[in-house]
């Protein structure tokens, strides 16, 4: 069981307090989260020598992730990722959510400005666990229905950060929550993550338009650059000439889970970083994952005031696959009133044997 510790973080603009709670298990392993967005603020594991390092991006204060637009660390939703046209249908009635995405800016992305990242969360410690829950009024952003969220953080002995996501609403909606943290395995200030090596247990993709939305068409990933059944760095095909990746300067798109299921759970992704020995193991019960390449970080200063440069950080982002709501033939987001959506997705942190 991880003891947890709270403090002050900082305050927002408006003067709201961010409190921070780290979990640490007995090997030294930490993880801190903050309580404006539920982020994901450090990850502190062994590399290979038995040093500590944070491998997710993000800042050293709440000015920092008030400020930046890269969700970094964030709990995303009620509904993550692209939404086309900024409307859903739910029994024979139209929602039309924020338009924050897309060359015109027609679409919705992670929610809009009023989405799960930008609240602050209630939080409470029970036995070894951090609880954190958000309240919805119905309307908000667009999305029908009163919701009621809860997320709890645990970090067990062998360095996993497991997410549970506990959701309930009193009407009819959407739910597809994530978590956007930014992982960079060298640690703060580590470089580049493009010869980070990953795997992904998919063999299949959504195929994207130029706005990243999926449009309805399934794709194998083998024979192109987006085939990562085998271990293969990041870097080694990022830049072909692959129309999915001219849209998306890089990676950004949706693979479609395959792995075999154990205990409800199947391995999503791994990562390795050769230079710290560090690795990433990602499970989860949802049927797609988002593996972004970290293409638009500009340059703002993160922790200890290191720029977040252009794939200096990767998302793997659990995931119902984007604008389900427009495809019948996707799995749905859909969370009937009176149930209770359940999801889990695990970051395991290891070493390279």
């Amino acid at each position: 069981m991880a003891s947890i510790s709270k403090k002050e973080f900082g305050r927002l603009s408006n003067g709201s307090l961010v409190y921070s709670y780290t979990l640490e298990n007995r090997a030294g392993a930490k993880a801190t989260i903050i309580t404006y967005g539920a982020r994901i603020q450090s990850f502190l594991v062994p590399d290979k020598e038995g040093n500590f390092r944070d491998i997710v991006l993000g800042f050293d204060t709440a000015k920092g992730y008030e400020e930046e637009t890269f969700y970094m660390g964030a709990i995303v939703g009620p509904h993550a990722n692209r939404i086309q046209n900024a409307e859903f249908t739910i029994n024979n009635t139209t929602y039309y959510l924020e338009c924050n995405d897309g060359a015109n800016h027609t679409n919705s992305l992670h929610s809009g400005s009023t989405g799960f990242h930008d609240k602050i969360w209630g939080a409470e410690i029970n036995n070894g666990k951090l609880l954190m829950y958000q309240f919805r009024p119905d309307g908000e952003g667009g999305f029908p229905g009163t919701l009621t969220a809860q997320v709890t953080y645990d970090l067990t002995e062998d360095n996993a950060l497991k997410i549970d996501y506990q959701v309930t609403c009193d009407s009819d909606t959407i739910c597809n929550m994530t978590n956007h943290s930014y992982f960079n395995l060298n640690g703060i200030g580590g470089g580049t993550i493009l010869n980070h090596k990953l795997q992904i247990m998919a063999d299949s993709l959504t195929e994207s338009d130029a706005e990243a939305l999926p449009n309805g068409k399934i794709y194998q990933a083998e024979g192109t650059p987006m085939d990562f059944r085998q271990l293969t760095p990041i870097g080694e095909r990022i830049d072909d000439d692959f129309q999915q990746l001219i849209w998306g300067a890089g990676y950004d798109h949706n693979w479609i889970l395959s792995g075999p299921v154990k205990d409800g759970l199947r391995q999503a992704a791994f990562a390795v970083s050769e230079e710290s020995g560090i690795t990433l193991s990602v499970y989860t019960d949802m049927p797609g994952m988002q593996f972004y390449s970290g293409n638009f970080l500009d340059g703002t200063p993160g922790k200890k005031d290191i720029p977040c440069k252009r794939r200096s950080g990767f998302a793997l982002e659990t995931q119902y696959f984007p604008t389900s709501p427009m495809h019948p033939e996707f799995p749905q987001p859909v969370l009937k009133r009176g149930n209770t959506w359940n999801s889990t997705t695990i970051f395991k942190a290891g070493l390279a044997e």
